[in-house]
């Protein structure tokens, strides 16, 4: 019996870098498991398609796919886009799709692996605030966990933690900076809590300039692959959700 095809659902956008660092972190994830197959499929922007992947798979004959929301929160992708694209797939097509990526100790370790990468030194953690800067959006649930991720990391040893937001949601990074300079903190870092390049995270960087570190979007960071494939497994061991057409 095979097993279900990975399919890894990511936004697109017309920045090449976007895509190119899913491909990245999709192929990481492929090393990690060979004998997984594991697509790609864009909403917008990219090539190829969602629909043009899931009439591929049909047309080869399989039956089982996974579906995975290259997104780091529940907010309107997750809930309306991608469920409507996958009730539209090939009907001989049985498809469960997972949950998104985020909340999980694993985005943590890599938003951490990101900020030292940057320069920052371990032993300055307690020393320094942190920006927890994200894409933002309307959803009350995806905001809502952005502040859980900020608390979540501040118990880790942060002297202090702010989320902001590049659209939709404030504050922004250049205000949760300021805020956290008016209040003493002598050392600030920014982290980008998003996966690819693109406008938004172009956004967060601007607003960082006051930062004294940067880190990198999350992009291929081993502790992403290793999520996908967590992801993929809890997706297996769950009944089925209705999302065949």
């Amino acid at each position: 019996m095979h097993s279900p095809v990975l399919l890894v659902i990511a936004h697109g956008s017309r920045d090449p870098r976007h895509a190119a660092t899913v491909h990245a972190l999709v192929e990481r994830a492929r090393a990690l498991r060979p004998g997984l197959r594991v697509e790609t499929g864009f909403l917008d922007f990219n090539a190829p398609a969602v629909p043009q992947v899931l009439e591929r798979l049909a047309a080869e004959g399989v039956e089982d796919v996974v579906a995975l929301p290259l997104l780091l929160t529940r907010a309107f992708h997750a809930k309306a886009d991608i469920p409507a694209v996958l009730r539209g797939a090939p009907p001989a097509l049985r498809i469960q799709q997972a949950d998104v990526l985020g909340p999980s100790p694993l985005l943590l370790s890599a938003l951490e692996r990101r900020l030292y990468e940057a320069g920052l030194d371990a032993d300055q953690k307690r020393s320094t605030g942190l920006v927890l800067a994200s894409a933002g959006s309307t959803d009350p649930e995806a905001i809502a966990v952005i502040a859980d991720v900020a608390r979540e990391l501040r118990h880790t040893g942060w002297c202090a933690v702010r989320p902001a937001f590049a659209s939709a949601s404030l504050p922004r990074t250049e205000d949760a900076v300021r805020e956290l300079r008016a209040q003493g903190v002598r050392r600030v870092a920014v982290a980008p809590y998003v996966i690819a390049p693109g406008r938004l995270p172009d956004r967060i960087a601007a607003g960082a300039q006051e930062a004294d570190v940067l880190a990198d979007v999350l992009g291929p960071a081993p502790e992403l692959a290793r999520l996908l494939l967590e992801r993929y497994d809890e997706a297996r061991s769950e009944r089925p959700l209705a999302i065949t057409a």
